[in-house]
C-alpha cells in the first residue's frame, strides 16, 4: 500500500495521534512541556487532517511543528520516551513528510543522543532510515549525519561498531547513489564544464550539484582519512583506521566508477589523491626481502602488514579493472608492483595474494588486451603484458625448486630463464629426475621429485579469491602446499582462454563482416582495420614464449588426467590462435611441444628437434642422435601402456609410450581435425609425429588408405595393454576422421597438408631405399584418404598428390611401390566414378587430368607397378567405359605402352584391355580416338613375346576395320566436324594441320593408318605374324576399300602398298639362308620353310599377289588416277624383281601375279563353273595366290564369295568399266611397260651363268619358265601393233634360252616323260605356241609385218638343231636322264628331240603358207631350212633319233615342193643363187650318208629306208631336172655326178652275205640310173645347154661302167684262186645292174634322143663284159648275164639314118 494513498494517510493520521497521546501520557507527570507540545501537536494534526486535500504537503510544510514534540521528548533523555519518539520520527521520515528544517533538528538531536550514548542502535536506524527515504539532507547536516556513524563504529560495544560500519557503508552507497540519480535528472540538460583551472590541491566545488558536492566531499576526506590526515568535510571525525578507510574507497570505486569517469572533479581526485596514496602504501611490502638475514640496511624497515597490503591488493585491482582508461600510466606501476610480488623473495601469503590479484586480471581479456596495447605496443614503454605472463611462469616454474636459503642460484636461475622470454626449453635441462614419486589418486603436479597436489581453487573463468577475501584477519594466514600453484594453474588457463576466446571472437566477427560485405560489394575487396589485428599478434608474441615454457613443464609434471587435458587444450588453442593470426614460429611451437609429448621420452625425431627453437644448428640427422626434449625427467610415476619399435632406418631398441603419450597422441589428433585449416607448414610437424606413433602402435594401412591395428607377426616387440588396445580402433578412426575432415579444409591450408604428407613420404622413401625393412606406409596411406574425400575439388591436388604417387610408385622397395600404385589407382578410379559437378561429361579438362598420371604410370618400369596400372584400367573400361569421353587417348595410350622387355603376363593383361575396348567400346569413343585404336592394336601384333597375342590383334584390326565399314557414314560426319574445328584453330594460329596423311579425308585417313598398321605387321620376322597380317591386309582392302575416296588411292597404293613391296622386297633379299632347328623340338618345320629366307619367300608371295590383285580389281579406279603408268611401273618392277628372284616358290608366283595384272586367266577346270558364270557377267575371275590354292598347281579360280560379294557391293568390288568403252587397259603404254617387264626377266631368267660360279648357279625352274612363255602370247595380243623386229629378235633370245634350260635331278621326273616317250614337255608347248601366236597375227595383221617371217623360220629353225646338237646352258655340266640319280643336285639334259621334230613341222607349216611372200624370198628362208636340215640329213642314222632323219627328208620334200617352182620363178633375181649349191649338198649328204645303218635294223626297214631315199631322186627326178634350164648349170652338174654315183652305188662293206643282194639298195640305184638316163635322152630339150649336161652325165656314167670292169677282170685274173674282197664283187656286180639298167633305159628312150656318141660308147662296153664271162663269182655271172642279155638289141642296124644329138 503506498504511502500517499488516502487510506496511508489516514492511517498515519491516526497512528501520529496516537503517538501524540502517548507521548503526553508519559510526560504527563515529569515532563510537562513536552506533554503541552504533544497535545498541541494534536490539535495541529486535526487541523491539518480537517483539510481533505493535500495532507501530507501539508504536514511537511508544518513538520517543524508536527516533529517538535518527539524532539523535546528525545531530549528528556528517558530511554522509553526516545524509543517512542525516535519510532515516531522514524514513521514520519518514511511517509517522507519532515522538511529540512526538521531534518536538521532531527540531525542535531540524534548528535546530541550519540555524544550522551544513548539508544545507540535506534540512532543508526534512524540515520539510515532519514538518509534513505528522501534527500532534503544535505551539506553539513550530511556531513554530520555520517561522522555520527562513524563515531558510533569506534565505541566500546562490539555490536554498535558493527551495525555503524555497516551504516557507514550503506550512508556512503546512499550519498553516491544520490549522486547518480541527480546526474539522471539532469542528463538532458546541456552543461557547460567550466574551464579547469590551475592544478591546485583542492580543486573547486562549485561547479558540482548539490548530490555530487556532497560525494565529492565524501570521497575527498576518505582519502585523507586513510592517507591520516584531518579531513575537509567530515568534522567532528575523531578516530578511524586504514583498513576500513581502504575498504570504504573500494567498495565506493568498485560501485560508482561510471561517477569518476564522468566528472573531471572525480578523475582527478583519483588520480590527484588516491593513486599516490596507494604507491606510498605499498612501499614496505616493496622494499621487504625476505631471508636478508644479517645483511640488513641500518634504517629500519616496516615490515608487510598483511591486512593493508591485502586490502590495497583489492583497491588496485578494482583501479585496474575500472579506471585503467583513466590511470594508464599508474596502472602500469600497480601493474609492475604485482609483477615483483610474485618474486621468490616475498613472504608465502604475499605471493599468494598476489597470484590471486593476477588471476583477478587473467579473467578479464579486455583488460590484457588494454595493457598490451598501452604498454607493449609502446615504444620505450614496459612490456607490461609479456611481464605478468613471464611473471606468472616464473612464478610457477619457481614452485617446483625447493627453496635453498644457501642456494641463491636455485632462486634465481629459472627466473632468469623466463624472463628472457626467448626460448621455451631453458627451464628444462635433460636430466634424470626425481625419484620417492608414487602412484596417488591425488591430482598433482610432479617434477624432479618435487611433488605438489593440485587443488580446485575456483570455477573455471571467475577468480574467486580465498586470501583477498580475508578481510578479518590481522596476521598473514598460512598458505597450504599447492594453493599457490593451483591459482597459478587457474590463472594460466584462464589467461590462455581469455585470450584466445576474446581474438577468435573478434576474428569470427570480422570474418562475417566481410562475408557481408563480400556479398554487398562484389567487386570491391574488403579491408580490415589493422589496429585490431596488430593488437592480437602483439599479444600472442608477447605471451607465447611464456606461456609455452609454464604449460610444457606443467604437462610434464602433471599426473592428473584432467590437468593434462587441461593444459593440452590450452596448447591447441593457442596453437590454433597463432594459426589464425599466421604467427608461424609460435604455432608452429605449441604444435612442437604437444608433439614432444606424444612421443616417448628423448625420441629422436629432425623435425621437431629443428622446429624446438630458433636452433644455430638445424642439421639433426634421424638416426641416434638425441634432441633437447622437454619432457626427459619424470616418467617414473606414468603409466607404461604399449612398447614399440621405432621408425628409423637402422633397427634399435624398443620405446615406450605411456598413457600421457597417447592422451597427448589424441590432442594431437583433435587438433589436426578441429584445427587443420590453420595448420599450413605444420602440418609437417603433426604428421611426422602421427606417423611414428603409428609406427610404435603397429597400425598398417588397409583398404581405402584407413589404418588398421597391424598383426602382431608384423612387430615381433611390439607389445600393447589392453588399455591401448581398446583405444586403437578409436585412434585409428580418429585418424581416418582426421583425413575426411580434410574436405573441410580451404584449398591453401589442403596443399599444406598434401604438401606435408609428400615430405613425409618423401622421408620415408630415403628410409627404405636399400634395405628391404617394412616401410612406413602412413603418409602414402593418408595421400590416398585424403584424396578420396577430397573429390569434389580433386583439381586443386591433384598434381601434387599424383605427381608424388607417381614418384612412390617408382620405389626400388617393393611393399612401399606396391601402395603407391594402389593409392594411385585407387584415387584415379574414385575420380572417375565421383559425381563432378559439372559431370566429368562436361569437364574434358578435369577427366584428362584424371588419367594423366595413369599414363605416366606407364614410365616405370617395374613389373608389378605395370600389372597395377593395366588391372585398374580394365576396372575403369568396365565401370566407366562408356563415359571416357575425351579421356580415351590416354587410356589407350596406357593399354598400348607395351614393351618387348616386359612380361607375358603384363602383355596379356593389357591385351583384355584392348579386347574389351574393340568389342565393347568403339561405339562409344570419339572417332579421333579410333585411330589411336589402330595404332596399338598394331602394336600388339608387334610385341615379339606372346605369337598368340599378335595372331589375335590382327585379327582385332579385322574387326575395327569390320566397325569402320559398318559405321562409315558416322564416323566420316564426326572426323570431318572434328577437322574443321581443327582446322580453324590452326589457321588462327597460323599453322599448318599437322596428321598423318594429311591431304585425304578425316576418315580416309583411319583407313590408311589401318592399313600402314597393317603393313607395319606383314613385314614382321615371325612368319605367322606377317601371313595373318598379310591375309588381313589385303581382304581389308579389297572388301572396304569402296569406301575410300579415289585420291586416297593414290595413298595406298604408294605409301601402303609398294612401301610394303619394298621392305618385303629387301628382307626377302637379305633373310638368312641358314636352316632353322625345328622349335622346341615339338614343332616340326616343313622342308619348304626350314629357312629364314624360305619364310620370306612366302610372305613375298602373298604380298605380291596381293597387291597384283587389288591393281586387278581395282583397275578402273586406279586408272583414274593421274600416275597409273608410274605405279604399273614400280608393280612390274616389283613383279620382276620377284621374278628373277632365286626362289622358285617366288619367282613362279610373280609370274603368277604378272598374269593376274595383265588379265590373263589360268584355263578353269570343269569343275570351276562359278568362274564360267561370273565371266559371262563380264568379270574377269580373279586369281588367289598360288600357295593357298590347292596344290603344286595353277591356282584355282576364287569362285566362293565372290559371286556373293559382287551381289552385295553392286559390283564395286571388281569395277568393271562402264560398257562402250574398251577396256582400260588397251593403253598401250602400260603393255609395252609390261612387255619391257617381260623381256627384262626373261633375259635375266634365262641368261646362262658365265665363269666360276657355275656350280653354284640359280637355274630357273622349268615351271617358272614355262609360266613365264605362256605369258607371252596374251601380252602379243596387245603390243602387236607396234612389235618390231628388235622385239622378235629379244623375244628369240628368251625363247632360245629357256628352252636350253636344264633341269634338276630331282625335279626331272615330274616333268620328263619317261626316256622312252617322246613327247614335249609343257615348257617346249609354251614356246612353240608363243610362235604360233606370233606368226598367226602376222599372217592376219598389215604387209609391214611379214618381214618377221624369217625371223620366225630362224627362230624354229634354231630349235630344229637341237634334234642333232642340244643346246649347251653355259658351262653346266649335264647328264643324260638314265644317269642322273635323283637325289643329288645335278643337272640333267632334256630330250630335245619331240621339239626339235615339232618345231620343224611347224616350219614346214609355215612354209607352206609363206613361200611367195617377199621376205621369205629376199631373206632367203628357204636356203636356211635346207642348210639347216643338212644336218639331220647328213647324219641319218647318226641322229639322236630315227624319227628325225625321216622327218627331215619328208619335210624337205614338202618344202622343196613348194619353194622349187617359187625358186624356178624368181631365178633371174639371184635371190636364189646360193641356194642350189645347199641343196645340193643337202641331197649328197643324205643319200650319201657316212653314217652306217645300225647293225639290228631289220630287212623291212632298210627296205622302207630305201624308198625314201628313192623319193628324194624321184623328186629330183620330177621338180629339178625338168626345169634344168631356170637351175644354174652347176648345180645340174652336181646333181648329175650325184646321180651317177647312186646308179653305181658301193653298198656298205659289212653287209652279211645273205643279205647282199637287199642291202645293195638295187632300187635306188636304178631310180638314179632311170632318171640319168631319162634326162640323157629327153627330147624336151630346151636348150643346147641341157642336153649337154645330159650327155656329159651319161658319158662320164659310161666311162666309169668301163673302168670298173677293166679293173675287176684285171685283178681277177691277178688274184688266182683267191677270191676278190667283197666290197669289189658287190660293186662289178653294180655295174654290171647298171648297165642293164642303162640298156633298159636306151631302149625305152626315143632314139633320135640318144647321142651317136653315146652307142658308141654302149658298144664299146661289150667286149669288156664279155672278158668278164671268167669270172669265178656265181653272182657276177649272174649280173653279166642280165647285162649281157640286152646286147641283143643291137645286132640288128636301127632303122633310122639320121645322126642322133646334133641337129
Amino acid at each position: 500500500m503506498s504511502t500517499s494513498s488516502p487510506e496511508a494517510v489516514k492511517k498515519l493520521l491516526e497512528n501520529m495521534q496516537t503517538d501524540l497521546r502517548s507521548l503526553s501520557m508519559e510526560c504527563k507527570k515529569k515532563f510537562p512541556p513536552v506533554k503541552e507540545a504533544a497535545e498541541s501537536g494534536i490539535v495541529k494534526i486535526k487541523t491539518i487532517a480537517a483539510r481533505k486535500t493535500d495532507i501530507l504537503a501539508a504536514l511537511k510544510e508544518n513538520s517543524s511543528e508536527v516533529v517538535q514534540p518527539f524532539l523535546m521528548g528525545c531530549g528528556t533523555k528517558e530511554p522509553k520516551i526516545t524509543q517512542l519518539c525516535l519510532a515516531a520520527i522514524q514513521r514520519l521520515m518514511s511517509h517522507e513528510v519532515v522538511s529540512e528544517a526538521a531534518a536538521g533538528n532531527i540531525i542535531n538531536m540524534l548528535w546530541q543522543l550519540m555524544e550522551n550514548g544513548l539508544e545507540e542502535l535506534k540512532l543508526l536506524q534512524t540515520v539510515l532510515v532519514l538518509l534513505t527515504t528522501n534527500t532534503v539532507v544535505h551539506d553539513e547536516v550530511l556531513s554530520k549525519a555520517i561522522v555520527l556513524c562513524f563515531r558510533l563504529h569506534f565505541t566500546k560495544d562490539n555490536i554498535t561498531n558493527n551495525t555503524a560500519a555497516a551504516t557507514v557503508r550503506q550512508v556512503v552507497t546512499v550519498v553516491f547513489e544520490r549522486m547518480v540519480a541527480e546526474d539522471e535528472r539532469f542528463k538532458g540538460i546541456a552543461e557547460q564544464p567550466p574551464p579547469v583551472q590551475g592544478n591546485t590541491n583542492r580543486r573547486s566545488v562549485s561547479t558540482l550539484r548539490p548530490s555530487a558536492k556532497d560525494a565529492y566531499m565524501l570521497f575527498q576526506d576518505l582519502c585523507q582519512l586513510v592517507n591520516a590526515d584531518a579531513p575537509y568535510w567530515l568534522v567532528g571525525m575523531t578516530e578511524m583506521t586504514r583498513t576500513f578507510g581502504l575498504e570504504l574507497l573500494e567498495s565506493v570505486l568498485n560501485d560508482f566508477p561510471g561517477v569518476f569517469l564522468q566528472h573531471q572533479e572525480f578523475s582527478f581526485l583519483l588520480k590527484e589523491r588516491v593513486c599516490p596514496l596507494v604507491i606510498k602504501l605499498f612501499s614496505p611490502n616493496i622494499k621487504f626481502r625476505q631471508g636478508t638475514g644479517a645483511a640488513a640496511p641500518p634504517a629500519p624497515v616496516e615490515k608487510p602488514y598483511f591486512p593493508i597490503c591485502m586490502r590495497l591488493l583489492r583497491v588496485v585491482s578494482v583501479l585496474i579493472k575500472h579506471f585503467y582508461s583513466l590511470l594508464v600510466t599508474e596502472c602500469e606501476i600497480f601493474l609492475s608492483l604485482l609483477v615483483k610480488f610474485l618474486d621468490g623473495e616475498k613472504p608465502q601469503w604475499l605471493r599468494a595474494v598476489a597470484v590471486e590479484s593476477v588471476h583477478r586480471l587473467c579473467v578479464q581479456p579486455h583488460l590484457l588486451c588494454s595493457f598490451c596495447q598501452s604498454y607493449d605496443m609502446k615504444q620505450h614503454s614496459t612490456k607490461v603484458f609479456r611481464d605478468i605472463v613471464n611473471a606468472l611462469g616464473s612464478f610457477i616454474q619457481s614452485l617446483f625448486i625447493v627453496p635453498n636459503a644457501g642456494n641463491a642460484a636455485a632462486v634465481s636461475a629459472p627466473a632468469g630463464g623466463l624472463g628472457s622470454g626467448t626460448q621455451g626449453t631453458a627451464q628444462a635441462v635433460p636430466g634424470t629426475g626425481g625419484g620417492g614419486g608414487t602412484l596417488t589418486t591425488q591430482a598433482a603436479f610432479e617434477y624432479r621429485g618435487t611433488w605438489i597436489p593440485l587443488m580446485t581453487v575456483s570455477v573455471q573463468g571467475s577468480a574467486k579469491a580465498t586470501y583477498l577475501e580475508m578481510l578479518d584477519k590481522v596476521e598473514p594466514p598460512s598458505i597450504p602446499e599447492g594453493y599457490a600453484m593451483s591459482v597459478a594453474f587457474s590463472a594460466l588457463l584462464d589467461l590462455v582462454r581469455g585470450i584466445t576466446s576474446l581474438i577468435e571472437r573478434e576474428l569470427t566477427a570480422e570474418e562475417e563482416a566481410a562475408a557481408e560485405f563480400r556479398e554487398t560489394h562484389p567487386e570491391q575487396e574488403w579491408k580490415p582495420e589493422p589496429g585490431a589485428h596488430l593488437v592480437w599478434e602483439e599479444m600472442v608474441n608477447a605471451s607465447w614464449c611464456g606461456l609455452l615454457a609454464a604449460l610444457s613443464l606443467l604437462l610434464d609434471a602433471s599426473t592428473d588426467e584432467a590437468a593434462t587435458e587441461n593444459i593440452l587444450k590450452a596448447e591447441m588453442t593457442l596453437a590454433s590462435l597463432c594459426g589464425r593470426l599466421g604467427l608461424v614460429t609460435p604455432r608452429d611451437a605449441f604444435i612442437t611441444a604437444i608433439c614432444k609429448a606424444s612421443l616417448p621420452p628423448h625420441y629422436a625425431l629432425t623435425v621437431l628437434s629443428s622446429n624446438t627453437s630458433n636452433l644455430s644448428s638445424k642439421a639433426y640427422s634421424i638416426q641416434g642422435q638425441s634432441v633437447q626434449i622437454i619432457s626427459p625427467s619424470s616418467e617414473s610415476h606414468q603409466q607404461v601402456v604399449a612398447v614399440g619399435q621405432p621408425l628409423t632406418a637402422q633397427p634399435q631398441g624398443t620405446v615406450v609410450l605411456t598413457a600421457k603419450n597417447i592422451q597427448c597422441m589424441r590432442t594431437l589428433l583433435n587438433l589436426a581435425h578441429c584445427h587443420g585449416a590453420v595448420l599450413g607448414t605444420s602440418w609437417q610437424l603433426v604428421l611426422a609425429t602421427l606417423q611414428h606413433l603409428v609406427w610404435i602402435l603397429g597400425l598398417k594401412p588397409a583398404m581405402g588408405g584407413a589404418l588398421k591395428p597391424g598383426r602382431a607377426v608384423e612387430g615381433p616387440s611390439t607389445v600393447l595393454t589392453t588399455a591401448v588396445m581398446t583405444d586403437l580402433p578409436i585412434i585409428s578412426n580418429i585418424l581416418s576422421r582426421l583425413f575426411e575432415s580434410s574436405q573441410y579444409l580451404d584449398d591453401v591450408s589442403l596443399h599444406h597438408l598434401i604438401n606435408a604428407l609428400c615430405s613425409l613420404s618423401l622421408e620415408a622413401m630415403e628410409m627404405a631405399y636399400g634395405n628391404n625393412k617394412e616401410p612406413s606406409l602412413f603418409a602414402v596411406a593418408k595421400l590416398l584418404e585424403t584424396g578420396l574425400v577430397n573429390m569434389d575439388r580433386i583439381e586443386i591436388l591433384w598434381r601434387p598428390l599424383t605427381g608424388h604417387l607417381l614418384e612412390v610408385c617408382q620405389h626400388p622397395n617393393s611393399r612401399m611401390r606396391e601402395w603407391g600404385a594402389e593409392a594411385l589407382t585407387a584415387l584415379i578410379k574414385a575420380g572417375l566414378s565421383y559425381k563432378h559437378d559439372p559431370p566429368l561429361a562436361q569437364n574434358q579438362r578435369l577427366q584428362l587430368l584424371l588419367l594423366n598420371p595413369l599414363k605416366e604410370l606407364s614410365n616405370v618400369l617395374h613389373a608389378d607397378i605395370r600389372q597395377k596400372q593395366l588391372e585398374c584400367v580394365l576396372q575403369i573400361l568396365q565401370s566407366q567405359g562408356d563415359s571416357l569421353g575425351p579421356g580415351w587417348p590416354l587410356v589407350l595410350g596406357v593399354i598400348g605402352a607395351i614393351r618387348n622387355d616386359q612380361g607375358e603376363s603384363l602383355i596379356r593383361t593389357a591385351f583384355q584391355c584392348l579386347q574389351l575396348v574393340v568389342t565393347d567400346f568403339l561405339p562409344t569413343m570419339p572417332c579421333t580416338c579410333l585411330q589411336i585404336v589402330v595404332d596399338v592394336a598394331g602394336s600388339f601384333g608387334l610385341q615379339n613375346q606372346e605369337l598368340n597375342i599378335s595372331l589375335t590383334s590382327i585379327g582385332l584390326l579385322w574387326n575395327i576395320s569390320d566397325y569402320f565399314f559398318q559405321r562409315g557414314e558416322a564416323i566420316t560426319q564426326e572426323l570431318e566436324r572434328e577437322e574443321e574445328a581443327l582446322q580453324k584453330q590452326a589457321l588462327e594460329k597460323g599453322e599448318t594441320l599437322n596428321r598423318p596423311f594429311h591431304p585425304a579425308p578425316p576418315f580416309d585417313c583411319l583407313w590408311l593408318c589401318l592399313y600402314a598398321k597393317l603393313g607395319e605387321l606383314c613385314v614382321d620376322p615371325r612368319p605367322a605374324v606377317r601371313k595373318s597380317a598379310g591375309q588381313t591386309l589385303f581382304s581389308t582392302i579389297a572388301a572396304h576399300g569402296t569406301l575410300l575416296q579415289q585420291p586416297t588411292w593414290h595413298i595406298v597404293v604408294w605409301k601402303v602398298l609398294f612401301q610394303l613391296l619394298d621392305c618385303v622386297r629387301t628382307s626377302s633379299t637379305t633373310a638368312d639362308k641358314e636352316k632353322i632347328e625345328s622349335g622346341g623340338g615339338n614343332i616340326l618345320i616343313h622342308h619348304s620353310r626350314d629357312t629364314a629366307e624360305k619364310q620370306w619367300a612366302e610372305t613375298w608371295v602373298l604380298t605380291l599377289a596381293g597387291v597384283a590383285r587389288i591393281f586387278n580389281t581395282r583397275r578402273y579406279l586406279l586408272q583414274q588416277l593421274g600416275d597409273f603408268f608410274e605405279a604399273w611401273e614400280v608393280l612390274l618392277n616389283h613383279i620382276q624383281s620377284a621374278a628373277l628372284s632365286k626362289n622358285n616358290e617366288v619367282s613362279l608366283a610373280a609370274l603368277k601375279s604378272f598374269q593376274e595384272i595383265l588379265q590373263i586367266v589360268t584355263p578353269v577346270k570343269d569343275s570351276d563353273k562359278a568362274g564360267d558364270a561370273l565371266a559371262a557377267m563380264g568379270v574377269p575371275p580373279v586369281l588367289i595366290d598360288p600357295l593357298s590354292a590347292s596344290g603344286p598347281g595353277r591356282p584355282l579360280v576364287r569362285s566362293d564369295s565372290l559371286v556373293e560379294r559382287l551381289t552385295r557391293y553392286n559390283g564395286a568390288e571388281l569395277q568393271a568399266p562402264p560398257p562402250g568403252e574398251e577396256s582400260a587397259l588397251e593403253d598401250s603404254t602400260l603393255w609395252w611397260s609390261a612387255w619391257n617387264t617381260w623381256y627384262r626377266a626373261g633375259t635375266e631368267s634365262t641368261r646362262p651363268p658365265s665363269g666360276l660360279a657355275e656350280k653354284l648357279a640359280f637355274i630357273p625352274s622349268q615351271p617358272f619358265l614355262t609360266a613365264l612363255i605362256q605369258i607371252f602370247p596374251a601380252l602379243y595380243q596387245h603390243i602387236k601393233a607396234n612389235f618390231s623386229m628388235d622385239d622378235l629378235k629379244k623375244l628369240g633370245v628368251i625363247l632360245h634360252g629357256a628352252v636350253s634350260v636344264p633341269i634338276s635331278s630331282d625335279a626331272s621326273p615330274f616333268i620328263l616323260p619317261s626316256y622312252t616317250e617322246a613327247t614335249l614337255t609343257s615348257l617346249q608347248e609354251a614356246v612353240l605356241t608363243a610362235l604360233d601366236v606370233l606368226q598367226k597375227a602376222i599372217c592376219v595383221g598389215p604387209e609391214n609385218l611379214q618381214v618377221m617371217y624369217p625371223a620366225i623360220f630362224e627362230q624354229l629353225l634354231l630349235f630344229v638343231e637341237f634334234s642333232c646338237k642340244p643346246p649347251q646352258y653355259g658351262r653346266v655340266e649335264t647328264k643324260h636322264v638314265a644317269n642322273a640319280k635323283y637325289n643329288q643336285a645335278e643337272w640333267v639334259a632334256l630330250n630335245y628331240v619331240p621339239f626339235a621334230e615339232r618345231s620343224l613341222e611347224v616350219v614346214v607349216d609355215l612354209y607352206h603358207k609363206t613361200a611367195c611372200h617377199k621376205a621369205v624370198i629376199n631373206e632367203k628362208v628357204l636356203q636356211n631350212i635346207i642348210k639347216t636340215l643338212r644336218m639331220p640329213l647328213g647324219l641319218k642314222y647318226a641322229c639322236p633319233s630315227e624319227s628325225t632323219w625321216k622327218l627331215a627328208v619328208s619335210s624337205l620334200l614338202k618344202v622343196l615342193s613348194i619353194g622349187l617352182p617359187v625358186a624356178r620363178q624368181h631365178a633371174s633375181s639371184g635371190k636364189f643363187d646360193t641356194m642350189w649349191p645347199e641343196l645340193a649338198n643337202a641331197f649328197e649328204d643324205f643319200l650319201f650318208t657316212k653314217s652306217a645303218p645300225p647293225d639290228n635294223l631289220s630287212i623291212q626297214e632298210f627296205q622302207q629306208n630305201e624308198s625314201i631315199d628313192v623319193e628324194v631322186v624321184q623328186l629330183i627326178s620330177t621338180e629339178i631336172l625338168p626345169f634344168a634350164n631356170f637351175i644354174p648349170k652347176d648345180f645340174v652338174g652336181q646333181i648329175m655326178t650325184m646321180l651317177n654315183k647312186g646308179s653305181i652305188h658301193s653298198q656298205a662293206p659289212s653287209f652279211t652275205e645273205a643279205e647282199i643282194d637287199v642291202r645293195m639298195r638295187e632300187d635306188f640305184s636304178k631310180v638314179c640310173f632311170e632318171t640319168l638316163l631319162q634326162f640323157s635322152f629327153s627330147n624336151k630339150v630346151s636348150t643346147p645347154q641341157e642336153g649337154y649336161i645330159s650327155r656329159m652325165a651319161l658319158s662320164v656314167l659310161l666311162k666309169r661302167a668301163q673302168d670298173v670292169l677293166r679293173r675287176y677282170v684285171e685283178d681277177e685274173q691277178l688274184s688266182g684262186r683267191c677270191p676278190l674282197p667283197r666290197q669289189q664283187v658287190t660293186e662289178i656286180i653294180f655295174v654290171l645292174k647298171a648297165i642293164s639298167t642303162l640298156m633298159d633305159s636306151l631302149k625305152k628312150t626315143q632314139p633320135e634322143n640318144v647321142d651317136g656318141n653315146t652307142w658308141a660308147q654302149v658298144i664299146a662296153l661289150y667286149p669288156t663284159l664279155v672278158e668278164c664271162i671268167t669270172c669265178s663269182s656265181s653272182e657276177v655271172s649272174a649280173a653279166l648275164k642280165e647285162a649281157l642279155g640286152p646286147f641283143k638289141d643291137f645286132m640288128q642296124p636301127p632303122v633310122s639314118k639320121v645322126q642322133n644329138g646334133e641337129s
